[in-house]
């Protein structure tokens, strides 16, 4: 019988820091992205290269990878600046450069592998395809496709690795297409400065006028959450399943990181023609759930196509857990029916009459009632949600995982004393020879051996097998064994990071054709570099980037899947009820400034638009 080949599947964890970037390693991931000094798409996440090469000392141990976004747009007087920076990351250890912006392309640059960000609005086989060619190692998927465009995708494509998001935080607009944050702010979001204008509460009025929603957040959309349809994602072709999050704590990283990878393991073991890419095995001190995480709700988004509510349109901030229901309330408490225990100082949240969301801190439980610190305008029947779990909380504060790689040992003696060796899961083997004088024991001693070969606490490995080849019952003194059992130790993990297979991209030689022949400033072209690359692309027409230069008249700032007529339940096209829009209808912020909403229903599309003056 053939043996089937395996896929190596990764599990792709954020890393806003070393610390966080450690513990992802940690609690399971087989890859971690983390932003460079500069040029990162979360400005506020960038980390130095000394950092960035401490992270990938620590993954390589385990054969986990670090990838650095370097991912916004360059303007002329940065493209040295990151030729440079591009280099040290190399040096550092990087495994990889997510990039969005192609003057990199065009550049000098070490044999890294260049990842083609989500920014670079990667929804197509054409265009995955066009990246492969150009040299891209990886493609990261727009977040709105179905498992029908991946596999699409993967089939047209399937010598490159996907990677999709699996999830987070989700932007309402196709990513690289956002506009809104620079219009409006002055601050880019394909310079890693986006403002979160998604997340504003607006009014929504129809072309009289006619306020139809007041005050929601009618952009802000719940949070990724693909936990039950891994094994879909792997079967239509992703390689690479990412965690979005590089603005979020350590105890968001752990806890999340930790769940797919029990999600992913368990998968493995039923499906063996997929296995992880790194090495290593986690125990947690805690039970993984990514409800106790930050979250605004969850949602597959259109992975199984249009039907699902996927706006948070009440609040942006986090939910967390159903909770429970308010059962009675009195003058300094509450009682609670549900299955979730509590514990002192929890935060708990909900919604009132008016879809205001209100939270509270917990100051005192017995049994189901509950003492806030101060009581909230709560009543009978309203649901609760728990944002903070002090007890879960707790636990993540503290060291939580440990990741093992399991190792055999075996002693036998020679002429002059002992060899040692230490052979781990990845065939990786060590074996060293000390010189000592053999003496018979008064007490069996095999057992002594296997302890103190056994005691690798500290270190990455844990010992599975000890194999003793000796004609004698010698004496070793446990100081020696310790110290024999810690150079065999220090000699395996230089061994393992010297065996560490590096990917290297791989050179190409003509450009493929670009699939448009003109990019508009939605191609994100803001350098002679960017434009250089595509024009050798056999792009005739290249309009510089919109932080550069604003088109006259109006102005599409946001292209959107997510359609608000069709989450309203308004979608004509969907056998819905009829739209009381009398249409063009508008978004409305607070201070006035308004934005045509167009819905191509060709395209299945929302398209948010700031109108020129007129």
């Amino acid at each position: 019988m053939t043996a089937v080949k395996q896929r190596s599947i990764e599990l792709l964890a954020p890393a806003k820091d070393l610390q966080c970037g450690m513990e992802a390693v940690l609690h399971g991931a087989d890859a971690v992205y983390i932003g460079a000094p500069r040029f990162g798409a979360r400005a506020a996440a960038g980390n130095s290269v000394d950092d960035i090469a401490r992270l990938a000392g620590f993954a390589h141990v385990y054969n986990a990878r670090v990838y650095v976004a370097l991912n916004t747009i360059l303007y002329d007087d940065e493209l040295e600046e990151a030729r440079c920076l591009a280099w040290r990351l190399w040096r550092a250890g990087a495994d990889a450069l997510i990039v969005q912006d192609m003057a990199l392309l065009r550049m000098h640059l070490p044999p890294i592998p260049l990842h083609a960000s989500t920014q670079m609005d990667n929804r197509t086989a054409e265009k995955v395809r066009f990246l492969a060619d150009a040299g891209f190692s990886q493609a990261v998927l727009a977040r709105e496709l179905s498992l029908a465009q991946i596999r699409e995708i993967h089939e047209a494509c399937p010598g490159m690795p996907l990677e999709v998001f699996v999830h987070g935080a989700l932007c309402v607009s196709y990513s690289g297409q956002c506009y809104a944050s620079q219009a409006c702010f002055g601050r880019s979001a394909n310079r890693g400065e986006c403002a979160q204008f998604c997340r504003l509460p607006f009014d929504l009025e129809d072309a009289d006028g006619k306020k139809l929603v007041r005050g929601k957040h009618l952009l802000s959309l719940r949070d990724l959450n693909q936990s039950d349809r891994l094994e879909q994602l792997l079967d239509a072709g992703a390689t690479s399943l990412k965690i979005e999050g590089r603005l979020k704590d350590v105890a968001y990283v752990k806890n999340v990181t930790a769940y797919y990878r029990r999600k992913l393991d368990e998968l493995f073991a039923r499906r063996t023609e997929y296995c992880r890419s790194s090495s290593g095995t986690c125990r947690y001190t805690f039970v993984p759930d990514a409800a106790k995480s930050f979250n605004r709700g969850f949602t597959h988004y259109f992975l199984l196509g249009r039907g699902e509510k996927v706006a948070s349109v009440d609040s942006p901030k986090s939910l967390g857990e159903e909770a429970g229901r308010v059962k009675e309330v009195r003058r300094n408490c509450l009682a609670v029916a549900g299955i979730r225990s509590f514990a002192n100082g929890d935060g708990l949240c909900f919604f009132d009459g008016k879809g205001v969301l209100h939270g509270f801190r917990v100051n005192r439980v017995e049994g189901n009632k509950l003492y806030p610190q101060e009581m909230p305008p709560l009543k009978p029947g309203t649901l609760l949600y728990r944002n903070y779990d002090q007890q879960f909380e707790r636990l993540l504060s503290k060291p939580s995982s440990e990741r093992k790689i399991r190792v055999d040992a075996a002693l036998w003696e020679t002429a002059w004393g002992f060899s040692l060796e230490l052979r781990d899961d990845d065939a990786c083997s060590v074996t060293l020879a000390f010189a000592c004088r053999k003496e018979e024991a008064r007490t069996p001693q095999a057992g002594v051996v296997r302890e103190q070969l056994a005691k690798l606490g500290g270190t990455p490995f844990e010992l599975c097998n000890a194999v003793l080849r000796l004609s004698g019952n010698w004496f070793i003194p446990s100081s020696l064994l310790s110290e024999w059992r810690r150079q065999a130790v220090a000699a395996l993990l230089r061994a393992r990071r010297m065996n560490y297979r590096s990917h290297v991209r791989e050179q190409r030689g003509n450009l493929p054709l670009y699939p448009l022949r003109a990019l508009d400033y939605d191609g994100n072209v803001a350098n002679r570099m960017a434009r250089a690359f595509y024009e050798s692309c056999g792009v005739a027409s290249v309009s510089p980037a919109f932080e550069q230069a604003v088109p006259d008249g109006d102005v599409v700032l946001m292209t959107c899947k997510y359609c608000l007529r069709d989450e309203m339940g308004w979608c004509t096209r969907r056998g819905k009820q009829p739209s009381p829009l009398r249409e063009p209808c508008y978004l409305v912020l607070g201070d006035g400034r308004r934005f045509r909403l167009k819905f191509d229903c060709q395209r299945c599309e929302m398209l948010v638009i700031k109108e020129g003056a007129r």
